[in-house]
């Protein structure tokens, strides 16, 4: 999810709204306003309601395409450790017999299966049965992948060689791609951090909806369990609010985790974070001055990987280690644990390559508590943090969104007016909402829409066009119908 992001990864309340039907239109086509309350049951509720409702509709019906998509290639997304499992069993899979040879002879074997290649990293497997792999970094491959060499550890055979995309093998790398940017580069980044940044603004509003729907304030159960003896678009809103709100707290973490890696939002949420100390902190890879411990600039002598890894089990490293040799003269080894299951193991050590000795040590439990917060995230985003138990989970929250959207959509196709002839899309909730809120409600609004729009642009700039285009539209109609507000 270097590290692959992939997503973002899913979708939320859409187009419809859980909120009781619109007034019929009036003659100029637009509806008829609702009363004060909106049907809130209360002045404190019914001002912002209405407005809420609108902003709810457009977004469901705008931005629901784009979190159909991210939902979907997520779906597929969650069942990758299967699929990896099974197309690339040779490589990754060996049988055990006798002691394991040297790493260092590992890595002679895969550097003369890639002549051509520059050695960027060495993953010894956690267990007896994992082959070893060897990175490299090669011309000709696209930007961000690299060349790993699969070795049997036990006979330094190659087993074969894959393009990879950080730790992930081809399958994964192309299901991330296609969940992050839909394969169109950097471009195509837009529609996941817009899906992202609009999931949280749906959940949000579709649980405030929901919640303050009149006959679900009498009875918790009423909002918590679909209304089987409800009919046509009743029960449909049952279904779509109901699992809406199951959903919730797992559609607002994906959105959450998606944004910190997105382009625009990904890039303010990082210097937020760095503000605050919460960056993901790394050992340094320079070594002590001359005739300090483990020896200083202009060194030459290597000990090789095998002691590097010694002297990082010997730190109480544990499970799949990654060993990135020096990148130049008188820097240090790094070995750094890669276990993103529960519970994390991501500590790592620097080791001076002439005396082999750990010149600085960093513990995943020493980080920031926003770092640990964003790699617990971002695993569980991944469906890594718990297993199996994770990607159920996952995949229930992706046919959640898409089942969702379909709700939202079925009943704005409900709501259309039904003596028409021809097509005739469903009413949208009644235009002008935002003039009747009281002022101390309105201005905080604006100024909350402002700050978030700026931070998340892809939220700022598609709300900025909502309400130009409608805007317009209301000043059209009231144009052709004579002025009538």
């Amino acid at each position: 999810m270097s590290e692959s992001p992939p997503l973002p990864d899913s979708p939320v309340t859409p187009p419809a709204s859980p909120a009781a039907d619109v007034p019929p239109p009036r003659s100029d086509g637009a509806a008829k306003p609702a009363a004060t309350t909106g049907g809130g049951g209360g002045t404190a509720w019914g001002s912002p309601r209405p407005l809420l409702l609108r902003l709810h509709f457009y977004a469901g019906v705008v931005i629901g395409p784009f979190l159909l998509v991210a939902a979907v290639t997520g779906l597929a997304y969650t069942a990758t450790p299967q699929i990896e499992s099974i197309l690339y069993e040779h490589e990754l899979k060996v049988t055990p017999r006798g002691p394991a040879e040297p790493l260092s002879v590992q890595v002679a074997a895969a550097e003369r299966a890639v002549p051509d290649g520059t050695l960027l990293s060495v993953t010894k497997g956690a267990g007896p049965t994992d082959s070893t792999r060897v990175t490299f970094s090669k011309d000709g491959l696209a930007e961000g992948y690299t060349l790993t060499a699969f070795v049997d550890p036990y006979d330094h055979e190659v087993l074969g060689t894959l393009e990879t995309f950080g730790q992930w093998l081809p399958a994964r790398a192309w299901l991330d791609d296609l969940h992050r940017n839909l394969h169109l580069g950097e471009f195509g980044r837009n529609y996941s951090e817009l899906a992202a940044s609009w999931l949280w603004v749906e959940v949000v509003g579709g649980l405030a909806l929901w919640a303050g729907t009149p006959r679900n304030r009498r009875r918790l159960r009423r909002m918590a369990v679909p209304d089987g003896g409800a009919k046509g678009r009743r029960r449909t809103m049952s279904w779509h609010g109901a699992v809406g709100l199951w959903a919730s707290i797992g559609l607002l973490g994906l959105s959450a985790t998606g944004l910190t890696w997105s382009g625009h939002a990904g890039a303010s949420i990082g210097e937020v974070q760095e503000a605050l100390g919460g960056s993901t902190p790394a050992v340094s890879t320079a070594l002590p001055a001359a005739g300090g411990k483990g020896g200083g600039e202009g060194t030459t002598h290597d000990l090789g990987i095998d002691a590097a890894v010694a002297s990082a089990r010997d730190a109480g490293l544990r499970g799949v280690l990654v060993v990135t040799p020096p990148a130049e003269a008188a820097t240090a080894y790094v070995v750094k644990e890669n276990t993103r299951s529960w519970p994390v193991r991501q500590d790592s050590v620097a080791v001076a390559p002439a005396t082999g000795e750990v010149t600085q040590t960093l513990r995943f439990d020493d980080f920031p508590v926003l770092a640990k917060l964003t790699s617990w995230g971002i695993n569980a985003h991944m469906g890594l943090l718990f297993g199996l138990v994770n990607q159920i989970v996952l995949a229930l929250l992706a046919i959640g969104l898409i089942a969702m959207i379909l709700w939202g959509y079925r009943m704005w196709w409900l709501r259309r007016p039904t003596r028409s002839e021809g097509l005739a899309l469903g009413r949208a909730p009644a235009r002008g909402a935002w003039r009747r809120l009281p002022g101390r409600v309105l201005a905080p609004a604006v100024v909350l829409a402002a700050v978030v729009g700026y931070y998340l642009p892809l939220f700022g700039l598609p709300l900025l066009v909502f309400l130009v285009v409608d805007v317009t539209v209301g000043a059209v109609r009231r144009r052709r119908a004579g002025g009538v507000a």
